[in-house]
């Protein structure tokens, strides 16, 4: 008897049998965990917190993410996107949170002052996720393609960052040692993929973090001495330092990077859903936004900064094609135990930074190959569409290749400007609406080159 296809369970909701669930959960939280724990450590460091207070800040916030990565998959009631996106604390509050601090004259407050905003700001972007949500007809392929494209380009450079090593100050930052384990791991990756099947290959990226750190030993780069400091139990207790305070710079500078990190969540919604097949519509948007949010307005309760999905993990999707939204969960679960159990933290963190650097390149060019095929099925053979594309692009990878583009710009605009993914995503929603929708449209042609005469000049030579 033929079998309903209706029937057939969505890859985005099977659940995949136990080990496998593991490794490629345990491996989702290997790509994201150095993003995670930069943010607090940064945070932290301009505070000036002691070695214990930083090692409970980044515990809670790993913690937090795993909470927030529960309401993203699982979801309950109309919170949740339920794809398999991880959540975690969002790069783009590191620059105004140390700009509070550094404002802050008893820097005892620093943190109250800064979970007080963030718990604002998750609340005002819970009640807004409904109109982001409407804003998704506003993303057809030129723009998703421009925006996935935009995504990974971003991403690359925090790869080759990590490749260099971990501090950049260091005598040993970008040397041959470094340079080298990351092409090492980059070349176990690639091998494993090319030459094994099944789950082995699925779980390439996390066999190359083991034996990348395995490499690295004899260099003297792998240090174990986070296992051996870590205690075995730790909870973030709540407000640990100190009730949130509630100042007005403060709030508007943080609902500020809420709108970018809506912005690049609803990107990155929209990325994933064309990745696992399963389109993002407004529906899903919205409650994507809404745990967002949510898991933002949570977090300082247990001493946890703003949370956004981590475009990383995408990449992770895009390559091994483990399209489970549990299997995100269970990394989810993995989080949360880091973050009441330090030593299980502290593995992670035992893998050197070049040897995460070199997986990195794999992760995010994915997510960048995910986009240009997503561009191809955009119809890049009309003029108006190659318009749409490049004019984004170039937007957006301003940031990447002229840092200090908008230095003349007040901070809070450059929160907003450099963010390539939230500009580049801006000029073509824009674009696409000048170009395809509004006013007169001529019949579109086909063109070789943007720069291709149109009817006009072609009819007057």
């Amino acid at each position: 008897m033929t079998p309903d296809p209706l029937a057939t369970t969505h890859p985005v909701d099977e659940k995949l049998p136990a080990l496998k669930m593991a490794t490629t959960g345990l491996q989702h939280v290997a790509a994201m965990y150095a993003g995670v724990v930069a943010p607090p450590l940064i945070v932290g460091a301009a505070i000036g917190l002691s070695a214990a207070d930083l090692t409970f800040l980044t515990g809670a916030c790993l913690f937090t993410a795993g909470l927030a990565t529960f309401l993203q998959t699982i979801g309950v009631w109309k919170i949740g996107a339920r794809l398999p996106f991880v959540n975690g604390v969002t790069f783009a509050g590191v620059a105004p949170m140390t700009a509070i601090a550094a404002s802050t004259h008893d820097k005892s407050d620093a943190l109250p002052i800064i979970f007080g905003a963030v718990m604002v700001a998750g609340l005002l972007g819970f009640v807004a996720a409904p109109v982001f949500g409407k804003a998704v007809r506003f993303f057809p392929p030129v723009v998703t393609g421009s925006v996935i494209t935009l995504i990974g380009v971003s991403l690359l450079p925090v790869a080759f960052g990590w490749a260099q090593g971990p501090v950049p100050t260091a005598p040993d930052y970008g040397s041959e040692t470094n340079l080298g384990l990351a092409a090492a791991t980059l070349l176990i990756v690639l091998l494993l993929r090319r030459f094994t099947r099944g789950f082995v290959k699925q779980i390439a990226v996390l066999l190359g973090l083991v034996a990348g750190t395995v490499v690295a030993i004899p260099f003297g780069v792998t240090d174990f001495g986070p296992v051996a400091d870590a205690d075995v139990i730790g909870f973030p207790t709540p407000f640990h330092f100190g009730a949130p305070q509630f100042q007005l710079a403060a709030i508007v500078s943080l609902c500020v990077v809420m709108v970018v990190s809506m912005t690049e969540s609803t990107a990155d919604m929209l990325a994933l859903g064309e990745i696992v097949e399963r389109p993002a519509d407004e529906r899903t948007i919205a409650a994507g936004l809404r745990a967002d949010t949510l898991g933002s307005a949570l977090s300082p309760l247990f001493n946890g900064f703003m949370c956004s999905a981590f475009a990383q993990n995408i990449g992770l999707v895009a390559m091994t094609r483990v399209r489970s939204r549990f299997v995100v969960a269970v990394g989810g679960g993995f989080l949360v135990l880091m973050g009441l159990c330090p030593v299980a933290a502290s593995l992670i963190a035992v893998v050197p930074r070049p040897v995460l650097g070199g997986a990195g390149v794999v992760l995010f060019g994915s997510v960048a190959a995910s986009g240009i095929q997503t561009l191809v099925r955009a119809g890049l053979d009309k003029d108006n569409n190659i318009l749409i594309v490049a004019v984004s692009l170039a937007v957006g990878v301003i940031p990447i290749t002229a840092p200090d583009f908008y230095h003349a710009f007040p901070q809070t605009a450059r929160i907003v400007l450099d963010s390539g993914i939230s500009t580049g995503c801006v000029t073509a929603v824009v674009l696409n609406l000048v170009f395809n929708h509004l006013g007169h449209q001529r019949d579109a042609q086909d063109v070789t080159h943007p720069m291709e005469a149109g009817e006009e000049i072609a009819a007057a030579r």
